[in-house]
C-alpha cells in the first residue's frame, strides 16, 4: 500500500491538513516537498470518502531576521520588523516583502494541481482569533518556561513571557521582550542589543497584546494555528523534528498550555544537492518558481512522490538529473499502461503515477497510455536547424499526436530548451557540422571508417525511420564489424559533430535529412567527395 494510503487507512472523521512557511526570502525547490506531500495525503483522504480540508499558511508576522539577511533580497534597515510590513524588493509590485516572496512560491501551487485554502497570519491576528492563545500563553508563562527547559534545555529568565510586542515606536517585533503581565497588559522593552541581526530603539511601555499588537513566539504560534484551524495532520521537515526541536516544543505547548492534542505528524526528508540540504540563501539549490518553469508539473510532483517522505532525495538540476527524471517517469507511465519495462520499478508505481497527475479525477489508465517522447531526443531535436519537431515525434510514434500528446510535447520542448540554456552538460549540446569535421579526418581509425561505410550501405537497404531503428542498426553493424559499441558511436559523433561524444546517435541520425546522412557517412568512410549544400536539412516528409 502506498504510504499516503497507509496513513489515511487508520483515520476516521473530518480531517484538516495544514502547512505553513515563513517568507524570509527566495524559496528553493526543496520547499515544495511539503505541499506536494500534503496534497497527496489530502487526495488519499478524499478518495477514502473522508471530509478533508487542505490549508497553507504564511507566517508573515515573523520578523525579518538573520536568515533573511543572508539573501540578496533583504532590506537591512528593516531587520526586526514583521515581514508583512517590510517593503517588497525594488521593482516588485507586491505590497510587502512577504507578499512578494510568498506570492512567487504560492503561484507554483496551482500549476502543480495543489489548491489549498490560504491564510496570512498578518490577517489572522487582527481578527482576534489568536487572542485566546496569547492570553493562555501569558497566564501560563511559567508552564511555557518549564516546557522550554524540560523539552529543549533552554533556560529563560523568570520574568520572560512568550509574546513579542510590535514596538509602538519603531515597528520592530524581533527586538522586543516582555517582562511583565498584569492580566490585561504587558510591559515590554525594545532592546538595542537583544539580537545580533537587528537593533531595537530603546522604547518601553505597557500595552494590551491583543488584536495584532503582539505575536506569539514561533513555537507557540505554530501550536495556536492547530487550535484556530482545527488541524489534525501536519507533517514537517526533519530539521524541525529533531529531539527537543521545534515540533517537540510545539507539541508540548499544544497539550500543556493550550489543552489540545497536537496533529498527526511524520517528518519528511530534505531535497539535497550534492548530498547537502538545499538552501537558496547559501547558494545551494534552485528557486521553486524557477524550477517550476523548467519541469512540467507532473514531473515536479513525481520528483517528490516516487519516494516515501522519509527518503532523502538528491537533486542537482545540472548534468543528467533532469533527463533521468523524465526517463523514470516515462518508465512508470509505461508500466502503469500495462507495458513491460526494463529495470526495477518503485513499489506502487501505478499509484505514484496517478498522484503525479494534476487532476485527481483523471483516469490513470488513459493518461499513462499517452505517447511521451524521449526527453533526450526532444533536447537533441530542438538543436537541429529546420526540424519540425512535432512531425519528427509523430514519426517516432507512427501516428499523428492527439491534443493531449501535443501538450506533452510542448511541455517537453520548453523543458528541453530551459535545460539546455541553464543545466545541460556540454556533451548534450550539439551543432552538426556543415562539412566533414577536420577532427574526423584526423582521428578516425581504419576500422571506424569501415564501420561507417557499412552503416551507410545497411541504411540504404534497411531505411531506418525512427531513432530506435537507427540505434538497432548501429549496434548490428558494429557487431558484424567486430567494433566495440563505444568506438562505433565515437565514429558517428566525429563524423557529424567533430567530437567523440554526444546525444543518442540513433536519434541524431533520424533527425537529419536522409541523403545528407548517407553522404556524410560515405565521406567519413573515405568513399566520396564532400556533398554540396549548406548542411543538414530536416527529414523528408513521411520519413523519420
Amino acid at each position: 500500500m502506498y504510504w499516503a494510503d497507509e496513513l489515511v487507512a487508520r483515520l476516521s472523521g473530518p480531517q484538516v491538513v495544514n502547512d505553513s512557511k515563513t517568507p524570509s526570502g527566495t524559496v528553493h525547490v526543496g520547499s515544495l516537498r511539503g505541499p506536494v506531500v500534503l496534497d497527496a495525503i489530502w487526495r488519499a483522504l478524499r478518495e477514502r470518502g473522508l471530509e478533508a480540508r487542505l490549508l497553507y499558511g504564511v507566517d508573515d508576522m515573523d520578523p525579518m531576521d538573520a536568515q533573511a539577511l543572508l539573501t540578496p533580497d533583504a532590506v537591512e534597515r528593516y531587520m526586526g520588523m514583521p515581514l508583512a510590513r517590510v517593503p517588497a524588493p525594488e521593482g516588485s509590485s507586491a505590497p510587502s516583502y512577504a507578499r512578494h516572496f510568498a506570492g512567487l512560491f504560492l503561484a507554483t501551487f496551482a500549476g502543480l494541481g495543489i489548491h489549498p485554502e490560504t491564510y496570512w497570519m498578518s490577517e489572522v491576528y487582527p481578527t482576534g482569533a489568536v487572542d485566546p492563545y496569547v492570553r493562555l500563553a501569558l497566564d501560563r508563562a511559567d508552564r511555557v518556561r518549564e516546557i522550554y527547559r524540560r523539552v529543549a534545555n533552554v533556560q529563560h529568565p523568570a520574568d520572560w513571557h512568550p509574546v513579542q510586542v510590535v514596538c509602538e515606536s519603531c515597528g520592530k517585533v524581533g527586538t522586543t521582550i516582555v517582562t511583565a503581565w498584569d492580566g490585561q497588559r504587558v510591559f515590554y522593552e525594545c532592546r538595542a542589543d537583544l539580537v545580533a541581526w537587528a537593533t531595537g530603539c530603546g522604547h518601553s511601555g505597557w500595552v494590551e497584546p491583543f488584536g495584532g499588537r503582539a505575536k506569539l513566539g514561533w513555537n507557540l504560534e505554530w501550536a495556536a494555528q492547530w487550535g484556530i484551524f482545527g488541524v489534525t495532520i501536519e507533517p514537517n521537515g526533519k530539521d524541525l523534528a529533531t529531539a527537543g526541536g521545534s515540533r517537540d516544543r510545539a507539541d508540548a505547548i499544544s497539550r500543556e498550555v493550550f489543552d489540545r492534542e497536537p496533529p498527526l505528524n511524520f517528518p519528511y526528508e530534505f531535497l539535497n544537492i550534492g548530498g547537502r540540504k538545499m538552501s537558496t540563501s547559501r547558494g545551494r539549490g534552485a528557486a521553486a518558481h524557477t524550477m517550476a518553469e523548467v519541469l512540467p508539473p507532473e514531473l515536479l510532483r513525481f520528483l517528490f512522490l516516487r519516494y516515501r517522505p522519509g527518503h532523502a532525495i538528491d537533486f542537482d538540476p545540472a548534468g543528467d538529473t533532469i533527463p533521468r527524471l523524465f526517463g523514470e517517469f516515462d518508465r512508470v507511465a509505461e508500466a502503469t499502461a500495462g507495458h513491460e519495462v526494463k529495470g526495477e520499478l518503485p513499489p506502487d508505481h501505478d499509484r505514484i503515477f496517478a498522484l503525479s497527475l494534476l487532476d485527481p479525477e483523471a483516469d490513470p489508465g488513459a493518461e499513462s497510455s499517452r505517447f511521451r517522447p524521449d526527453f533526450s531526443q526532444v533536447a537533441m531535436l530542438v538543436q537541429v536547424p529546420g526540424i519540425e519537431v512535432e512531425e519528427r515525434i509523430a514519426a517516432e510514434k507512427g501516428a499523428p499526436l492527439d491534443l493531449a500528446e501535443r501538450v506533452i510535447l510542448a511541455d517537453r520542448v520548453h523543458a528541453a530548451q530551459a535545460w539546455l540554456d541553464s543545466y545541460a552538460p556540454d556533451r548534450s549540446r550539439i551543432a552538426v557540422r556543415n562539412e566533414l569535421p577536420a577532427e574526423a579526418r584526423h582521428a578516425l581509425a581504419e576500422e571506424q571508417r569501415t564501420f561507417l561505410g557499412a552503416l551507410a550501405q545497411s541504411a540504404e537497404v534497411a531505411r531506418p525511420g525512427s531513432g530506435e531503428a537507427w540505434q538497432d542498426l548501429i549496434f548490428r553493424v558494429a557487431e558484424e564489424a567486430a567494433l566495440p559499441p563505444g568506438r562505433a558511436f565515437a565514429a558517428i559523433y566525429l563524423a557529424f559533430l567533430g567530437r567523440t561524444n554526444g546525444p543518442r546517435a540513433g536519434w541524431l541520425l533520424a533527425a537529419l535529412e536522409r541523403e545528407f546522412t548517407s553522404e556524410r557517412l560515405r565521406l567519413a568512410a573515405g568513399w566520396g567527395p564532400e556533398p554540396e549544400g549548406d548542411g543538414p536539412a530536416p527529414a523528408e516528409e513521411g520519413t523519420a
